[in-house]
């Protein structure tokens, strides 16, 4: 297939996405990646404008509407009608509990939200938390192995791994889990936000191991080969 452009969204709205020109800018993506604390109605208008798929994982704010998504919040709703709205929004899919696979280019994506436990609100982990998380993908990433030859090709969090992107108040350090995670499943990217960048000269991309950590704030352009 080549080469594809996925576009990949974070924390704040970005004008170029946010525009009238948004499906003649961005219409070469397969696919958009959402890596948290944006609105849901601004994921609704990149899927509505570009009429393709959203993946995308909650943060730690903009989460009135994290029960409709996450399962142990999704129990109680399911009685209110909600359960269809939970699965899928305007085409935008949460992956913050599961593995998925895009049907189009093949890639494989999971998906970590949340951040650091910080004053434990909503959404907020230990690191002993995100390793419980990591660990509960298993049956699902060693079936894409069995099958596809690979256990995942994409990891979507909100917050960075540790010592990598990260900043050294408790809301903003990076999760040691994902630095186990990259180790023993070696995916070709982790995406993450939380982190803004606000000097254009602070490092969007890293490599760790035979991974690329990227910082995708605000907007960023991933080529991937497929």
């Amino acid at each position: 297939m080549g080469k594809v452009k996925i576009l990949c969204v974070s924390d704040e709205v970005d004008p170029l996405v946010y525009s009238q020109n948004v499906k003649e800018r961005y219409r070469e993506a397969a696919f958009v990646i959402g890596a948290g604390d944006l609105r849901m109605r601004y994921y609704g208008f990149i899927v509505s404008s570009l009429n393709k798929p959203l993946y995308f994982v909650f943060g730690n704010h903009h989460l009135s509407q994290y029960k409709y998504f996450i399962r142990k919040e999704r129990a109680e709703t399911i009685d209110m009608g909600y359960e269809s709205f939970s699965r899928n929004y305007f085409g935008s899919t949460c992956i913050s509990e599961r593995v998925v696979r895009d049907k189009r280019t093949g890639l494989i994506m999971t998906g970590f939200g949340g951040s650091f436990r910080y004053n434990n609100g909503q959404n907020q982990y230990t690191d002993t938390q995100m390793y419980w998380k990591v660990i509960s993908r298993l049956p699902k990433m060693l079936y894409y192995r069995l099958r596809y030859g690979r256990w995942v090709d994409i990891v979507v969090t909100h917050a960075p791994p540790a010592g990598i992107h990260d900043k050294e108040d408790i809301c903003h350090r990076g999760f040691k889990a994902f630095l186990w995670f990259m180790r023993v499943f070696k995916p070709r990217y982790l995406l993450h936000g939380h982190v803004h960048l606000l000097d254009m000269n602070q490092k969007r991309v890293e490599r760790y191991h035979e991974t690329e950590v990227i910082n995708v704030f605000k907007s960023h352009i991933l080529e991937v080969e497929v």
